[in-house]
């Protein structure tokens, strides 16, 4: 029986980016790249809701927010089953050189049995946590770095274990959602040790961290499915 967390990553999605790999990325010069992220990857407050679909398991609902907390975002997810719940959450703050996190907090139970779990300033000093990692991907995406070629992404489980995961930004589409229709910047992820495992992001391409629809797929078959449900914008 898979851990409980197993609900939640990788299909709530939390990786993190880290500098790409100049060996394997086709980055922006830096006043672009700056320029870039001011223009369309500013954060801004939502709400979201999905519809989580894995095989052998009933769907669920996931509730996602972003909110601003004085100098500080806060992202926020949390899902339930019958069997299984599972939170996220990730207070993080926004330099000129990026995004840091500042703590993260999980939960997890799956039939009654799970654990919580914590990263402080200290543990996140070096890679940031799975919800910070989520917002600062999709932040990175929208500038086109890394288009069609491979940059490497390394961030932290909810246990503060590192991984790895590569990534490369495809072409944009339009996606048909329950919540209505919407512009999607996709960007296709793995793991360099598990390349039989894949996951296709679909981000907002105004609000970085949102999520319009996510598949994950291993051995060429699709295992589970994210799908946005309900939108507000809390401008």
């Amino acid at each position: 029986m898979p851990h409980p967390s197993s609900l939640l990553s990788p299909l709530l999605l939390l990786l993190t980016l880290t500098p790409a790999d100049p060996s394997g990325a086709h980055a922006a010069a830096p006043g672009k790249q700056a320029a870039a992220l001011e223009h369309s990857a500013e954060p801004r407050p939502f709400t979201a809701s999905y519809r989580l679909e894995v095989r052998g398991w009933p769907s669920a609902t996931i509730e996602h927010r972003l909110t601003r907390e004085g100098g500080h975002w806060q992202s926020r997810m949390r899902a339930a089953i019958a069997v299984a719940r599972g939170s996220e959450r990730s207070r993080f703050i926004i330099t000129p050189d990026g995004v840091r996190s500042v703590n993260y907090a999980s939960g997890y139970s799956l039939l009654g049995i799970g654990g919580d779990y914590r990263l402080g300033s200290d543990e996140l000093a070096e890679r940031p946590d799975r919800q910070t990692a989520l917002f600062e991907l999709s932040r990175r995406a929208l500038t086109g770095d890394c288009q069609y070629a491979s940059c490497r992404l390394d961030y932290q489980d909810h246990r503060g274990r590192g991984e790895r995961l590569d990534y490369r930004v495809l072409d944009r589409e339009t996606l048909a959602l329950p919540a209505g229709e919407f512009e999607a910047v996709r960007v296709e992820a793995s793991d360099p040790e598990k390349p039989q495992r894949r996951l296709l992001f679909s981000f907002h391409p105004e609000y970085p961290g949102l999520l319009l629809a996510v598949e994950y797929h291993r051995d060429g078959k699709r295992q589970s499915r994210l799908s946005l449900t309900e939108l507000a914008r809390a401008d």
